[in-house]
């Protein structure tokens, strides 16, 4: 499926050197958005953007989004296991 945006001319310059370029940052941000509002998967989210999973994965923190969410109930979950595992 396509879908088509415009996008001014400048805004486009400002993207990129090229359309494609400029395709590519704009996918790759949708991505990562729509990932960090949990929307798309990792894997649904790198198949927008046209990389790969692991790729995705190490470009979260360029755009400032956690690899891993956790709410503090799920953290403290995890680290009473932790805890009592090491003794």
């Amino acid at each position: 499926m396509t879908l088509s945006i415009e996008i001014p001319e400048a805004t486009l310059r400002a993207l990129g050197p090229s359309p494609s370029e400029a395709e590519g940052t704009v996918r790759l941000a949708a991505a990562m958005k729509l990932h960090e509002l949990g929307h798309l998967s990792s894997g649904a989210a790198a198949d927008l953007a046209g990389i790969t999973r692991v790729e995705f994965l190490h470009r979260l923190a360029d755009f400032g989004v956690d690899a891993f969410r956790m709410t503090p109930e799920e953290f403290d979950r995890d680290l009473a296991t932790l805890r009592r595992s090491l003794g």
